[in-house]
């Protein structure tokens, strides 16, 4: 996430703000024990985590990129979650977060990774694709797309789809949205999603190392995708089983607690409970995250480069126009209006 040592530095003494922003990060913490609540606030790596994940990618940028991306920092952090807002103005929004593998065959699921798009269209059929999640190919489909608007050197596209394409490369990082079972709502343990995802990054993130070098290009992006949503998957007997263990050994009382927020007390999982559950992972969270901001940055670099290194300086100069504004409001508008019912991955 970050091109050069000193910069790094400057940004490590900074993550103290990750307590400043905590009442943006733990809303979807929040949300995972409300029993009204707004479809929108679903946790999906939390607001907190995918604007810190896509704000770190910009860091391990070459120079050749990093002016520029810096420059519109604050639009790639803070429209991070625009791809789940979108959700529920679109119906085939939703798929592109996950890809539910265990709904695969054995011998299904081996074939997935080399098929392309059409290939898996033709071979599992479309409704089932989209029934089961796409993530995978998502972020192949947004890889050549980002190539494209970089080749055009059309400021608002690369702006909108590196935002965009992070969100999904973070997700396909989280074992939970490579399962049906996406919210332990088929082992009894109901509110995982948003325990591992939203409170454990709030309350450890400060202390995590995300120094991660350089983006790198990627020869192999589908392939990368495909890496990324397996490994993750292999992870997710252990989110699982340990939160189950514990479970075990806490009562009611001591699993949960209330923390104020902003006025209003909530329930939350206890302190104790997160830690213990943290230490069992042994920083799996961070290693996820870590790979979500490394992978951001390999792609971002991988899109430039394959357009043809295109000079980013004169972009620096672009401002949206009033006008531009007030659509991107207005479109933002129409995406809360939540017309479509999508999975939920929290209690309710």
């Amino acid at each position: 996430m970050k091109q050069i040592i000193p910069l790094f530095a400057r940004l490590r003494k900074n993550f103290n703000l990750l307590k400043l922003l905590l009442v943006i990060g733990i809303l979807p913490t929040i949300c995972a024990f409300s029993l009204k609540r707004p479809l929108w606030q679903r946790p999906l790596w939390g607001f907190f985590a995918h604007k810190r994940i896509n704000r770190l990618a910009v860091f391990t940028l070459p120079p050749e990129m990093f002016g520029f991306y810096k420059k519109n920092i604050d639009y790639i952090s803070e429209n991070a979650i625009n791809a789940d807002q979108r959700r529920y103005a679109f119906k085939q929004e939703a798929p592109r977060h996950f890809i539910d593998l265990d709904n695969y065959s054995d011998s299904v699921r081996k074939q997935l990774p080399g098929y392309s798009w059409k290939e898996a269209v033709d071979k599992v059929g479309e409704d089932s694709l989209y029934a089961h999640g796409i993530v995978p190919w998502h972020i192949n489909s947004m890889k050549y797309q980002l190539t494209e608007a970089f080749r055009k050197k059309d400021v608002k596209r690369i702006l909108s789809l590196s935002t965009d394409i992070g969100h999904y490369i973070a997700d396909a990082h989280v074992p939970l949205h490579t399962t049906r079972n996406y919210n332990g709502q088929l082992s009894n343990q109901i509110g995982i999603h948003g325990f591992w995802e939203s409170r454990l990054p709030e309350m450890f993130a400060e202390n995590y190392d995300f120094f991660v070098g350089q983006a790198t290009y990627e020869e192999f992006p589908q392939k990368r995708a495909w890496q990324t949503v397996t490994h993750a998957n292999a992870a997710l007997d252990s989110v699982l089983l340990f939160e189950k263990q514990l479970n075990s050994q806490f009562s009611e009382d001591k699993k949960f607690s209330f923390e104020e927020v902003n006025g209003v007390t909530t329930r939350v999982y206890s302190k104790e409970f997160s830690t213990k559950y943290h230490q069992m992972l042994k920083n799996q969270v961070e290693r996820q995250m870590r790979a979500s901001v490394k992978m951001i940055g390999d792609f971002w670099f991988t899109c430039w480069v394959d357009a043809g290194q295109p000079d980013l300086m004169p972009l620096k100069k672009y401002e949206p126009t009033k006008e531009e504004d007030e659509e991107e409001k207005t479109e933002k508008k129409q995406w809360l209006k939540r017309i479509f019912e999508v999975r939920k991955e929290s209690d309710n």
